[in-house]
């Protein structure tokens, strides 16, 4: 569960590494939010008859455009902190950060989301040491 939220912590920190379970939950974190913002929208909108047909009613407006306000406000905090965790996930597979651009062409999402599913590297590398911890050494291999 700490790792879920450790990307909040590390808002816009794009230094080290980040292992698969932190992206993923923090993933999963991301897709629970907005799942609720949904669930918050439907309840909002049929208890205030916003579903119902005929004139435009005021309140289930006002109420929904506030819960979709909320949710694109959440969106936009989220954007970072997604951003950067993005990045230390590459970083942990040895590859660059700057890849995450890939996202902006045709078919880069899938190209990231195969980067992210890639084993990170074994022992330190040159963005940080291994966020697993548990190095091995060559004296505790022979003591």
């Amino acid at each position: 569960m700490d790792l879920m939220f450790q990307p909040l912590r590390k808002y816009a920190d794009f230094y080290g590494r980040a292992r698969r379970t932190e992206y993923w939950l923090f993933f999963l974190f991301r897709v629970l939010l907005f799942a609720a913002f949904g669930v918050v929208f439907i309840a909002v909108m049929a208890t205030t008859g916003g579903f119902e047909e005929g004139p435009t009613n005021d309140a289930a407006s006002a109420a929904g455009g506030i819960v979709i306000l909320l949710g694109g406000l959440t969106y936009l905090a989220l954007i970072l902190p997604n951003l950067a965790v993005t990045v230390r996930r590459l970083h942990d597979a040895n590859m660059s950060g700057w890849l995450v651009l890939i996202g902006l062409v045709p078919l880069g999402g899938f190209v990231l989301f195969i980067f992210s599913l890639l084993d990170g590297t074994a022992g330190p590398n040159i963005y940080g040491p291994n966020p697993r911890g548990g190095e091995a050494t060559a004296a505790s291999v022979f003591a």
